[in-house]
């Protein structure tokens, strides 16, 4: 095992950065300029960590390829071995984009053998306590709130936000804009632009606000709902209805992703709580 020490791979100048003395460094993990460690931070093997990022006290960062103006709190354990009983030891990595921030005592797994990373977009937050297990990818702009547990493989589309101990189920993917509501266990996909609550999560109507928020046009916003009645609220069974929308022209690209999305679900998609047609101009 390769002894841990402070003195390599930093930045010439002493000013560029500023480490704690009692951090430990891994003699191959490259610090950024301008970089900041607290007391106790753990840098582990194969580490890359971009400029202007700190890294607070007892962090573990290991396995990993951190951005820059990243915020790594106290005890967040980053890039750590995936808990997956499958796992024997392969290399594998995590990825941060810029920006990013992770808080106290959050836990992001590294990948397995199966796709051999983690990855995680630009300007995410990770809020206190959240998990993020391995093989997951996580889009730009994703909000974890607390206790918000993540199981292996799940895709999370840009700016997705999940409620305080809301559970995903492994392998489920949410869409963009998607918002999932505390508490929820989510075990289906949730189609793009949907707000779903509960456990077994149902969808409860459209994130109408998130949606104004990142400045969708009315038009936009109406074709949404439109192709939201359209397949959740059709009389006909969802795949005659799919087969039936798929054969129309379609130009709008809302539509199209809300669409392509359901349509190639594999594990299937969240459905509408009972008479929750209304739901679809109501603003969450």
């Amino acid at each position: 095992m390769t002894e841990l020490t402070l003195h390599q791979n930093l930045p010439e100048e002493p000013e560029k950065y500023k480490i704690h003395p009692t951090a430990v460094i891994h003699p191959h993990a490259q610090i950024g300029e301008s970089v900041e460690i607290g007391p106790y931070a753990v840098i582990g093997e194969d580490v890359k960590i971009g400029s202007q990022t700190h890294v607070g006290p007892h962090a573990v960062i290991e396995f990993a390829e951190i951005g820059s103006s990243c915020q790594i709190h106290a005890h967040a354990f980053i890039g750590t071995a995936p808990q997956d009983l499958k796992y024997r030891g392969e290399k594998t990595r995590i990825t941060i984009g810029d920006g990013t921030i992770v808080r106290e005592c959050a836990t992001l797994n590294r990948g397995t053998a199966q796709s051999g990373e983690t990855k995680i977009g630009k300007h995410c937050l990770f809020m206190a306590y959240s998990h993020v297990a391995h093989d997951c990818v996580i889009e730009d702009e994703v909000i974890l709130a607390n206790g918000v547990a993540i199981a292996g493989h799940v895709q999370l589309g840009m700016g997705t936000i999940i409620g305080g101990l809301s559970g995903v189920h492994q392998f489920v993917k949410i869409g963009r804009l998607a918002m999932i509501g505390a508490g929820a266990m989510v075990p289906l996909d949730v189609p793009p632009f949907c707000t779903v609550w509960g456990d077994r999560a149902k969808i409860v109507g459209l994130n109408l606000e998130g949606l104004k928020r990142r400045h969708f046009s009315k038009t936009e916003i109406e074709a949404i709902k439109k192709i939201y009645r359209s397949i959740f609220f059709s009389k006909k069974p969802l795949k005659l209805t799919l087969l039936q929308l798929q054969k129309e022209k379609i130009e709008s690209p809302v539509i199209k992703e809300f669409l392509n999305f359901v349509v190639n679900s594999a594990r299937g998609v969240c459905r509408p709580r009972l008479k929750a047609e209304s739901s679809a101009s109501q603003t969450w």
